[in-house]
């Protein structure tokens, strides 16, 4: 890699509001605000809307859209065509 070209890569831990859960990882991300974190250091927090845990496909609760269906009565209401 040449060097000054890329952004800092450092811990950062992301916060899901939401759900109330925060997770440490290596991020490019950068923020103002920071959080004392569970070892004592203290990092830089991003604040997301939605993350594996409370993301409806990663907890069960998604809901099966009906496609056939749609389709169907999409052809009912304005006719098939060909």
């Amino acid at each position: 890699m040449r060097k000054g070209i890329h952004p800092d890569y450092g811990p950062v831990v992301f916060r899901d509001r939401a759900a109330n859960y925060a997770f440490l990882t290596r991020s490019t991300m950068t923020s103002e605000k920071t959080i004392e974190w569970e070892d004592g250091n203290t990092y830089p927090v991003v604040d997301v809307e939605i993350s594996n845990v409370s993301h409806p496909f990663y907890t069960g609760t998604a809901r099966v859209l009906d496609t056939a269906g749609r389709v169907e009565r999409f052809e009912r209401r304005y006719g098939k065509q060909g």
